[in-house]
């Protein structure tokens, strides 16, 4: 016998394997109340953009992190697939604040990427958790949220390459980065606009309007080194 599980819905067509079983299901249900799950409490911010293979530029992956503050320098991000129950860990993201960045040797700074791009283009949003809460409140709110993470370095490796299809995480983990021009992706506004009908008034082009008196920093001249090979 086996129960329908919304968190099985997503996953179901993607990964092998059916339905959590009712024994599953009762165990899992347990576990949720008598565990504590203290690291995931952390998170504290939703965030949706895309990133690019070090390797292969070419290959673009919409990736949601759910992220928490480690310190006021540092932060770390699980990233899924989705925004559903259902959805998969494809990678994790690591970000500090511009001075941690600097102390690092020049062959480690050249993994990091930078978020001036993302932010200002209006690629990395918030999206708002609910109808409920007014548009303008969440709006402020993001790009109060904007003007911190563009200050940012990042780190980012998948685990799992859903873009080309596989059913399990399978290989090494893959460096990824971020875009730092419109001219890098082709096609990049119709990747916003696709990604914007999942979440309620979501419109990159207002948030880059939005965003457009937003101080940028100087980006250190060894980040996003994929793109200067």
């Amino acid at each position: 016998m086996f129960l329908s599980h919304d968190k099985d819905r997503d996953a179901i067509q993607k990964v092998p394997g059916g339905e959590r079983s009712v024994k599953s299901t009762i165990l899992e249900t347990g576990a949720a109340m008598t565990q504590d799950f203290s690291p995931l409490k952390g998170i504290c911010a939703h965030l949706n953009a895309f990133h690019v293979y070090s390797s292969d530029p070419c290959r673009v992956v919409e990736a949601n992190h759910y992220c928490g503050h480690l310190t006021e320098d540092v932060r770390q991000c699980l990233l899924y697939d989705s925004p559903s129950p259902g959805a998969r860990l494809i990678g994790i993201e690591y970000m500090i604040k511009p001075h941690l960045y600097e102390t690092l040797p020049q062959n480690e700074r050249r993994l990091w990427h930078s978020h001036v791009f993302e932010v200002k283009s209006g690629m990395l949003v918030m999206p708002q958790p609910s109808a409920l809460v007014a548009q303008s409140l969440w709006e402020h709110a993001e790009t109060s949220e904007m003007t911190e993470v563009i200050k940012l370095y990042g780190k980012v490796y998948h685990l799992w390459q859903v873009d080309r299809g596989d059913k399990l995480p399978l290989g090494e983990p893959q460096l990824m980065t971020s875009i730092t021009s419109p001219h890098q992706i082709q096609g990049l506004d119709v990747v916003m606009d696709n990604r914007d009908k999942k979440f309620p008034g979501c419109d990159w082009r207002r948030k880059k309007e939005l965003r457009a008196t937003m101080e940028e920093p100087n980006i250190h001249p060894d980040a996003d080194h994929t793109w200067k090979k």
